[in-house]
């Protein structure tokens, strides 16, 4: 029996190239997510498609996790959806919006984040009252996974540092200070490792 189709959300590779292609962060990304969440500019397609072609651009909600001056980090494991990711350090939560989330999209900002939130709490559960930020876009066009996703970098900022792990691909979850994440940076995915380049911009 053949599982069942997973669906995600895209965006054609063009209109990101309208709005103008950067590498790395976009710490301006209000008007980019205007046109990305705009109804008939995002819709969905099988994901064993969009993982294999440049076409198209995943939309992937990448939440960090902070408190004070410390980001969660932890490990994805031999489980992880992702398989170019395993054994790779994060700082990242979130993933593919699949198309059970579509009544969310093309709609305010608030059924946007409502969206993130249930994404981000399949794989982690927050136990602390938080602020949700959307801080930047991420891009990286130099790797085989970048060049057919594109983040929204949030920043969850938790009163309490109080998180356990949902899913069984999350080891190691931890709280870690700027000088230790950038000791593990060479462990982890490309993401994260531009999002710790620019951790204190991210944090503010």
């Amino acid at each position: 029996m053949n599982p069942p189709i997973e669906n995600v959300l895209v965006i054609r590779r063009s209109l990101f190239d309208e709005l103008g292609v950067f590498q790395g962060l976009n710490f301006e990304p209000e008007e980019c997510l205007d046109a990305i969440l705009s109804r008939g500019n995002n819709f969905f397609i099988p994901r064993s498609e969009a993982e294999n072609n440049p076409d198209y651009k995943q939309i992937i909600p990448y939440a960090l996790i902070a408190f004070q001056d410390t980001v969660l980090h932890y490990v994805r494991g031999k489980k992880a959806g992702e398989q170019r990711l395993i054994a790779k350090g994060s700082i990242g939560i979130g993933g593919h919006m699949n198309e059970t989330d579509e009544s969310l999209f093309a709609m305010d900002e608030q059924a946007y984040r409502a969206g993130v939130e249930r994404e981000v709490n399949e794989e982690i559960k927050i136990n602390s009252q938080l602020e949700d930020r959307i801080v930047a876009l991420l891009n990286d066009d130099s790797t085989e996974v970048g060049r057919v996703h594109l983040g929204i970098v949030h920043v969850f900022k938790l009163a309490e540092p109080n998180v356990e792990k949902r899913e069984a691909m999350i080891t190691g979850l931890t709280f870690l200070p700027k000088n230790e994440l950038l000791a593990r940076r060479e462990t982890m995915e490309t993401w994260s490792q531009i999002c710790v380049d620019a951790i204190d911009r991210l944090l503010l």
